[in-house]
């Protein structure tokens, strides 16, 4: 029994192959941008196992008194999938398939609510389905036009709480190790807000681009400390060799 008034039974079962998928577009052009960076920098710190499984926009399921409950949460993390990767190319059933998600994401873009729904009857609202039905701990609500940020985790009773900021202005997520705050600044053509993850030490991982930056700056040095060389040697009627 889930703690509600309404008595459920939840099971774990793969989803038909007949079974028809929503496939409609995301809700607006950054919810792409916004989910891959989060997974190209663990991707780049070396912190995505071969097993784990990244999610965005993608289907995960459950079975509530015999009916199918599939939600698509913006983004996702799966430590482990106990299967091969091609059994979980349309979605993901957890406990059947692996981990339940470490954390699950929901990226702002209506005044609907959705997020917040603790509906319980069938089709059970988000918050409900990822707190009493999956049991995920962690849940992440981001406001991408304001940069607001909430991160809820499930406590001892099995409710989501609103977690305190830790380390100024970052969430400890402990199931992966890592922090998760806002960043402010430019990624591909788009200036606002993005989430990204820095490491205990309170580094950031890096994306790409900034691993391209920082390999050029230090090829700069490099260059500038060798034509700083050649010139001492000039100096002392030394030609340096190219």
């Amino acid at each position: 029994m889930l703690a509600s008034s309404i008595p459920y039974q939840v099971t774990w079962e793969k989803l038909p192959d007949d079974y028809v998928l929503d496939d409609e577009p995301v809700d607006n052009i950054n919810q792409p941008s916004l989910a891959a960076a989060l997974t190209e920098s663990l991707e780049l710190a070396g912190k995505l196992p071969g097993s784990a499984l990244t999610t965005t926009s993608y289907g995960i399921c459950a079975t509530l008194n015999g009916r199918i409950v599939i939600k698509a949460p913006d983004w996702g993390y799966v430590a482990s999938i106990r299967v091969p990767r091609e059994e979980v190319v349309r979605s993901y059933t957890p406990n059947l398939q692996g981990d339940i998600p470490a954390i699950v994401m929901e990226f702002l873009s209506d005044t609907e609510g959705t997020e917040y729904s603790v509906k319980p009857t069938y089709p059970p609202g988000k918050w409900f389905f990822y707190e009493q039905i999956l049991q995920v701990p962690n849940y992440v609500i981001f406001e991408p036009n304001s940069g607001a940020l909430e991160v809820y985790k499930l406590d001892d009773s099995m409710r989501y709480k609103l977690q305190s900021l830790e380390s100024g202005d970052r969430y400890w997520i402990a199931e992966m190790n890592l922090f998760l705050g806002t960043w402010q600044g430019i990624r591909e053509n788009r200036t606002g807000y993005w989430l990204r993850w820095w490491n205990e030490q309170g580094e950031p991982l890096l994306w790409g681009s900034e691993f391209a930056e920082q390999e050029r700056q230090r090829a700069e040095q490099e260059r500038r400390r060798a034509d700083r060389l050649a010139a001492q040697l000039r100096a002392a009627g030394i030609e340096p060799e190219n």
